[in-house]
C-alpha cells in the first residue's frame, strides 16, 4: 500500500475541485484582455503587454479596499461587450478552470454591465452560455471534464435586480443555476432587493448573496433573516458573532451557544444559525486579504470556522485580480494552516453538497469523481 501523495502545487492540481464563487469578469487572461481591447477599440488599458497588465491588475487590487478593488473591473467589463468577447471569455474560463483540476464550477457575472454595444440581457446570457458549453467540450476532449453552471448577478447599487432574477429563472433550464447580488456593501443592504429574492423564492430558485465581506454582521443577518439566501458570498465577518467566553462573560450567552470543543469560545445567535442550518460560506482567502476583509492570510478565520465545523468552502473570487486559481488557494491554506488531503477533500465535498444543481448530480460527482480522486492522493 502506497502512502499519501506529497502535497505541493502540482499534486493539488491533480485533485478534483469544486468552486462556487468565481467571477467571469474577474478571471480573464491578460493576453485576452489586450486582444479584445484591440478588437473593440478600447484604449484605456494601463499596460500594453500581458505580463505588465497582469501585474497591474494584481497590484491595483491589493489596495485593502473593496471599493478600489472593484474599480479594476472597468477594464475587463469594457472588453466584454460583444458576442465574440463574451463567448471567448466564457470559453477560456471553462478551459482554465478545467486545466486546474476543477470538475464543477459556478461562474457568475452581471449581465446588466454588458449592454453598452446594443446587446439585450437575453443575448448577453445566450452568448456567455454558448462560451461555457464550448469550453466544456474542449476540456472534455483534453481529458479534463468540467461542468460549468452560470450564476446571474445584479449590482446592489443599481435597480435592476428583479429584472435579473427574472432572467435567471428564464434561463434556469439552459445553464443558469441561480442568482446573486454583488458590489459595494456599505450603504447598499441586501434588503433593497427584497422583491428579487421574493421572486426567486416564489419560483423555487436558488440564490446566494454577497454579505459579510466589507460590511459586518448586519449584512449577514439581513441576507439570512429577510432575504432567505441559500449561501453566503464570503460571509467572513460571521466571526463578529463568535466571542471569547471569558471576555464577553458580561453578556448572557444564548442557550446552546457554547462551543463544546472550544471551551474558550461561544457563538451568538446568527453564527449559531449559520452553523446549525449548514449555510455554506463561500470563503475566498486571497481576495479577502486584498479587500481588507482580513489583515493577512494567517489571520483569516478559515481555520477557526473549519474547526468549528461551519460549512466552509474554498473559492477563487477573481483569478485575474488575485493572480490565483483553486490549486494555489488550496496550497496557501495547506501552508498556512497545515491541512492535509483529507481536509481538502472535506472542503471540496462541502462545496459540492452546496452546489446549485440537482441532488443526484451532486451525489454523482462526489461519489464518482471527487472521492475516487482523493482516494488516489490519500494512498
Amino acid at each position: 500500500m502506497t502512502g499519501p501523495t506529497p502535497l505541493n502545487l502540482a499534486s493539488i492540481r491533480r485533485a478534483p475541485k469544486a468552486v462556487l464563487h468565481d467571477h467571469l469578469d474577474g478571471g480573464l487572461r491578460p493576453a485576452t484582455v489586450l486582444e479584445l481591447a484591440a478588437g473593440c477599440g478600447y484604449d484605456q488599458l494601463p499596460a500594453t503587454d500581458a505580463e505588465t497588465l497582469g501585474n497591474w491588475f494584481r497590484d491595483a487590487a491589493d489596495s485593502g479596499s473593496l471599493v478600489r478593488y472593484l474599480e479594476t473591473f472597468a477594464h475587463t467589463v469594457a472588453v466584454m461587450q460583444t458576442p465574440e468577447g463574451l463567448r471567448r471569455v466564457a470559453r477560456e474560463a471553462a478551459e482554465d478552470l478545467a486545466a486546474d483540476g476543477v470538475v464543477y464550477a459556478e461562474v457568475r457575472f452581471a449581465p446588466e454591465q454588458h449592454l453598452e454595444r446594443g446587446l439585450t440581457l437575453d443575448e448577453v446570457v445566450e452568448h456567455t452560455l454558448a462560451g461555457f458549453r464550448e469550453g466544456e467540450e474542449i476540456a472534455a476532449a483534453a481529458g479534463t471534464p468540467i461542468r460549468v453552471i452560470c450564476l446571474l448577478t445584479a449590482m446592489r447599487h443599481a435597480a435592476r435586480s428583479l429584472e435579473i432574477a427574472e432572467l435567471a429563472v428564464r434561463f434556469r433550464q439552459r445553464g443558469v443555476g441561480g442568482f446573486d447580488i454583488a458590489g459595494a456593501e456599505a450603504g447598499y443592504p441586501p434588503t433593497r432587493h427584497l422583491d428579487a429574492f421574493e421572486y426567486m423564492r416564489a419560483n423555487n430558485a436558488h440564490f446566494t448573496i454577497h454579505a459579510g465581506e466589507a460590511f459586518g454582521l448586519p449584512s449577514i443577518h439581513e441576507a439570512l433573516a429577510f432575504c432567505g439566501c441559500d449561501r453566503l458570498g464570503h460571509g467572513v465577518r460571521i466571526t463578529d458573532d463568535i466571542f471569547d467566553a471569558q471576555v464577553s462573560s458580561a453578556t448572557p450567552a444564548p442557550e446552546g451557544s457554547t462551543v463544546p470543543d472550544h471551551s474558550g469560545l461561544r457563538l451568538g445567535l446568527v453564527a449559531n444559525y449559520v452553523r446549525d442550518k449548514r449555510i455554506p460560506l463561500e470563503l475566498c482567502p486571497s481576495s479577502n486579504v486584498q479587500t481588507g476583509a482580513v489583515p493577512s492570510l494567517d489571520k483569516h478565520p478559515f481555520d477557526l470556522l473549519a474547526r468549528l465545523r461551519f460549512r466552509v468552502t474554498v473559492n477563487t473570487d477573481n483569478r485575474l485580480m488575485s493572480d490565483t486559481d483553486m490549486s494555489r488557494e488550496m496550497l496557501k491554506l495547506v501552508e498556512t494552516f497545515g491541512y492535509g488531503w483529507s481536509d481538502l477533500e472535506r472542503f471540496t465535498i462541502n462545496a459540492m453538497k452546496s452546489a446549485f444543481i440537482p441532488f443526484p448530480d451532486r451525489l454523482r460527482l462526489i461519489d464518482e469523481v471527487i472521492k475516487p480522486g482523493y482516494a488516489v492522493l490519500l494512498g
